[in-house]
């Protein structure tokens, strides 16, 4: 088993009708995930809204979170500001946290000295393992390979990386030159089956609020060889990964949706996302249902 698992969920965070964090749903959700296939989590990151949470918020959400569940909790304490960003480590190892999440600064459009200093400042600020995040599409900097692998070799507690950068080949070059350790994650759900054969070690997903189990049987199909089965589950949640995001209606809202169809009150998100548009809500039961139907074809792994 690798450090934080194999499946983990980029948690949505939890709202009130007024726009306030719900931190008592935040805990059910938290636990939810903890008995429906997520060995980790990932708190306050793109899907979590983290971007317009205030500190204090930010910080109850870990703390409220990390006292919830029995899993490894990952903080999301990166930001486009070094200095914001070693304060909220800081922070984070102080609440317990089992790692956190670092990214290449957003907007900025850093160089890569820029970006490996950020990161390099952020993984001294505690003892904490971290995972860096690449995901060029949302920061509008890919992180390269040179510089991850100069971090892995020579930042002791880099541990770890989300790879939402969509270049399996790449992937492959990193993992095949990384130290003994370092483990990578898909950071992409409809990558993750041909990651895989990269040699990613789990997933840190969104679908995964309600496909969690159906990951860890594709994974264990994997695991044994069985490459067939493994994409005959992957076939299973592709109507997820689809909806999970688009242009009328990006990540987080139709997770909220999902979660909010499956009895979970996560709220709406807060501006710049908004309400989520009246199809999602209509769209959700589809999704749950169609994949029910794919279940019943290829039942999950009996639960323990």
């Amino acid at each position: 088993m690798s450090r934080f698992g194999r499946v983990l969920t980029a948690m949505v965070t939890p709202m009130n009708e007024d726009g306030s964090v719900n931190f008592d749903v935040a805990r059910q959700l938290a636990k939810y995930l903890q008995d429906h296939g997520n060995d980790g989590l990932v708190v306050a990151g793109t899907t979590g809204e983290a971007p317009v949470l205030t500190d204090d918020e930010r910080l109850s959400l870990f703390a409220a979170v990390i006292e919830a569940v029995t899993i490894p909790v990952i903080a999301g304490s990166g930001t486009n500001d070094t200095a914001h960003s070693v304060h909220l480590t800081k922070e984070a190892a102080a609440l317990g946290a089992a790692g956190t999440l670092g990214l290449c600064p957003y907007y900025n459009r850093p160089s890569q000295a820029g970006i490996e200093g950020h990161l390099r400042a952020m993984a001294a600020a505690s003892d904490l393992p971290m995972m860096v995040y690449d995901i060029p599409v949302r920061t509008g900097r890919k992180i390269s390979t040179s510089t991850l692998l100069r971090l892995f070799r020579d930042v002791a507690n880099i541990v770890a990386l989300k790879d939402a950068a969509g270049n399996p080949g790449e992937t492959a070059a990193l993992i095949s030159s990384a130290p003994d350790g370092v483990e990578v994650y898909s950071g992409d759900d409809v990558m993750t089956l041909p990651l895989l054969a990269s040699g990613i070690v789990g997933t840190v997903g969104v679908a995964t609020h309600w496909t969690g189990d159906d990951h860890q049987q594709m994974f264990d199909l994997w695991d044994k060889g069985d490459t067939v089965g493994a994409r005959l589950v992957n076939s299973r949640m592709l109507e997820s990964f689809a909806f999970e995001t688009g242009d009328d209606a990006p990540n987080p809202l139709p997770s909220k949706a999902m979660m909010r169809h499956l009895g979970i009150p996560v709220g709406q998100a807060r501006l710049p996302m908004g309400d989520a548009p009246a199809f999602v809500d209509e769209r959700a039961p589809q999704v749950w249902a169609n994949l029910a139907r794919w279940r019943d074809a290829f039942p999950l792994r009996p639960q323990p």
